[in-house]
């Protein structure tokens, strides 16, 4: 299924709202409209509302709207996943040289495919044989523009996999409603779980190794994910089970020197109130509703990017990449 289409003057964008029992398209035809389906959950995952921005901006371009303006637009669509304003970044740099709008998009969304295969790749190392896998939210081909980072791991190691565990990841479902399709589809075996049986499984023992996804990595290792990430870390800690994060290296904000510097997106009241449209919360009641939480460095084994397998200390580990991309710049 394609769940981001460019038909070179709009953008086609799967609805992941609706998934999996409905399968419903919105069509993009300016940069407001992307950035209206980014921060409505059209479409989601960080490397996928990235490379949607980048269309939004060939949009944009189309109709000669200021491509600065257009940009900070989509930016602000969602503040956590630094993916989205890395790639609307990498387009106006190379817009600025004179080459397409669209064809910086196109070549955005073929690079992130590679990428998630290379990460799928470098994760192998991680995955025992018969391995029972716990993983949250949706890090899979629809969080990204195919293939998928804490996904592609399972993926790649699909020979090696016994069971996967999904945490439904409330309020959006993520887990239940993408990740159990994505990987029933695939054939990979899956059974999904609500999002407070994880402690549960890891007493049984049941799982073997946890994989989840990133939004955004500061330069010591703390990791911003989906809500619920930060209480699984604790528990694989607690209970001697590794625990890995997936990512693209454009994930990492090595402006940021740890995690509390990362901006938290919080979003409606109506998200945690309702269910399919059906009060579940008396309206007297408060609402606190983060998209994601912060999961500190010392509770991450590694951290799984198309450049290889990053551990602690993570500035350390990161510095000898970072050289190397100012010299290639620099020569």
């Amino acid at each position: 299924m394609k769940h981001i289409q460019w038909q070179g003057d709009k953008l086609i964008l799967l609805d992941q709202r609706f998934l999996p029992y409905q399968e419903t398209y919105v069509e993009c035809t300016s940069a407001g409209d992307v950035a209206k389906a980014i921060r409505d959950m059209i479409v989601r995952g960080a490397p996928a509302i990235g490379v949607s921005a980048a269309f939004g901006l060939a949009l944009a371009a189309q109709v000669g709207e200021d491509l600065d303006k257009a940009a900070n637009v989509l930016k602000a669509a969602r503040p956590t996943a630094v993916n989205l304003a890395w790639a609307v970044d990498k387009v106006l740099a190379e817009a600025a040289s004179g080459k397409a709008v669209s064809t910086i998009a196109e070549e955005l969304f073929l690079e992130d495919i590679k990428t998630n295969e290379a990460i799928g790749r470098a994760g192998l190392e991680v995955v025992p044989p018969k391995a029972r896998v716990l993983t949250h939210c949706n890090a899979g081909a629809l969080a990204t523009a195919g293939f998928g980072t804490a996904l592609g791991v399972i993926r790649a190691a699909k020979d090696r996999i016994e069971m996967v565990y999904a945490d439904e990841t409330r309020p959006y479902l993520q887990g239940a409603r993408l990740t159990g399709w994505e990987l029933a589809e695939d054939g990979i075996p899956v059974t999904v779980i609500a999002d407070n049986m994880a402690g549960y499984l890891m007493q049984q023992d049941k799982i073997d190794l946890v994989i989840v996804g990133a939004d955004r990595i500061a330069s010591n290792g703390d990791t911003a994910n989906k809500i619920g990430t930060y209480s699984l870390a604790v528990l694989a800690h607690v209970h001697g089970i590794p625990f890995y994060v997936a990512a693209p290296f454009s994930t990492f904000d090595l402006s940021l020197e740890e995690g509390s510097l990362i901006p938290i997106e919080e979003r409606t009241r109506k998200e945690l109130t309702e269910f399919n449209g059906v009060k579940i919360v008396a309206d007297k009641c408060q609402v606190y509703n983060p998209s994601f939480d912060i999961t500190p460095h010392r509770y991450i084994d590694g951290i799984i990017t198309e450049k290889g397998i990053f551990r602690a200390p993570y500035k350390i580990s990161l510095q000898s990449i970072v050289e190397t991309g100012l010299e290639q710049k620099n020569s």
